[in-house]
Order: C-alpha cells, then sequence, then structure tokens
C-alpha cells in the first residue's frame, strides 16, 4: 500500500531516479507503415504527442487514423533521462506513457487528432486510466507549437462542457509545451501488431467531441 499511494505523486525533481546518458535503443522503423518513428523526418510533417493510459491501445488508435506518417511510444512530462519501461512503472520517474503522432497538417488536421484523445480516454481519473493506476497512466498533451498548445486548451474547454452536460466530472488532463520524448524499448513499439491478443485496457466515456 505503501508503494502504490507513492505512484499517486510525482515525484519531487531532486529524488528522481537517475536514468542514463544513452537513449533506449529501438527499431527506426514503423511496423505498420514502413515509415521512420525518429527524426529526421519530412519537413512538411508535425509531431503530436499524447498520454492517454497504456500506451499499447493508445498507440493502436492513432497509426489506424488516416494518413499518419508513423507514431511511436515513448516517456515524457518527468525528469529521469532515458528511463526505461521499468523504471517508469516505479513512479520515480515522473514520466507519463505517451505517444508520437507524426503527421501532415494538409492531410490531418491537429484538430482531428484532439478528437481522437478525447474520445479514446477518461480524461477525469487523474494519476490513472481504468485499472491501471499510477502516475505514468495519467492524461496529458504535450505541445510542439503554440498554435498546438492554443488548440489543445481550446478542446479541453470544448470537451469539459461536453462533460458537464452529461453530469460528468473535471478533466484533469495536464496540457503544456513538450520538454523531451524519450523513446521506449523496441518491444513496446506497435506492440499489439506484434502481440494482436495483447492487454489493451483503453475505454473511452462514450462522449463524441463534436468538432466545433
Amino acid at each position: 500500500m505503501i508503494f502504490s499511494s507513492k505512484k499517486l505523486v510525482l515525484p519531487d525533481p531532486a529524488n528522481a531516479l537517475a536514468g542514463r546518458s544513452t537513449p533506449i535503443l529501438m527499431t527506426n522503423r514503423h511496423l505498420i507503415t514502413g515509415n521512420p518513428i525518429a527524426p529526421p523526418f519530412p519537413e512538411h510533417l508535425q509531431q503530436a504527442v499524447f498520454a492517454l493510459g497504456c500506451f499499447w491501445g493508445a498507440e493502436r488508435k492513432f497509426w489506424q487514423y488516416p494518413h499518419i506518417f508513423s507514431t511511436a511510444v515513448g516517456y515524457s512530462g518527468g525528469y529521469t533521462p532515458n528511463p526505461s519501461y521499468e523504471e517508469v512503472c516505479t513512479g520515480q520517474t515522473g514520466h507519463t506513457e505517451v505517444i508520437s503522432v507524426i503527421y501532415d497538417p494538409v492531410l490531418t488536421r491537429y484538430e482531428e487528432l484532439l478528437q481522437v484523445f478525447w474520445e479514446s480516454h477518461n480524461p477525469t481519473q487523474g494519476m490513472q486510466q481504468g485499472n491501471d493506476i499510477g502516475t505514468q497512466y495519467r492524461s496529458a498533451i504535450y505541445t510542439t507549437t503554440p498554435a498546438q498548445l492554443d488548440a489543445a486548451l481550446a478542446s479541453k474547454q470544448h470537451y469539459q462542457q461536453r462533460l458537464n452536460e452529461q453530469g460528468l466530472k473535471e478533466i484533469t488532463t495536464e496540457i503544456k509545451p513538450i520538454s523531451i520524448f524519450y523513446y521506449a524499448e523496441d518491444a513496446h513499439q506497435q506492440y499489439l501488431a506484434k502481440n494482436p491478443q495483447g492487454y489493451c485496457g483503453l475505454g473511452g466515456l462514450g462522449i463524441k467531441f463534436d468538432t466545433p
């Protein structure tokens, strides 16, 4: 119980795990699209970063969306450099499990990705998502441009109105500019493509975003 309670509170940066200077090794090729998952990318593409619970099922939500160049799973929002999955699971890195989505803004609007994000999980649960409990499962949007930040904040306000209409709770999603995205281990990349019967605890509230 003591261990579980610690995982519900972000660590003090001074007490976070030390991590390492060397990035985690992974294969720079998306199993579904065949495109790179790490930069450099073609200049016309943009990156969106979302956290909506266990990243296995969350990544599949985005690679299945039309016109996505590639996706990758990783860690962000915390303090530990180049953390391992096991370290993130301790709750002592401050990171949450995130999805990097590489997309062409001409073919896919950022607002479309925000709709996928809001409808695919429960953004009112704080440090958990369904039965997955801990800081690594918190809901978050980490933006890569000022325009993304404005759009993300506006979308949160819009979706909160939708939830209010149904008498649901307040959104707890963390929204801020990204500091850094750390790639997860190769075994976690496109996990549900490699393991079709693998675990996916993702589930939304059933409330449509209804793009304004």
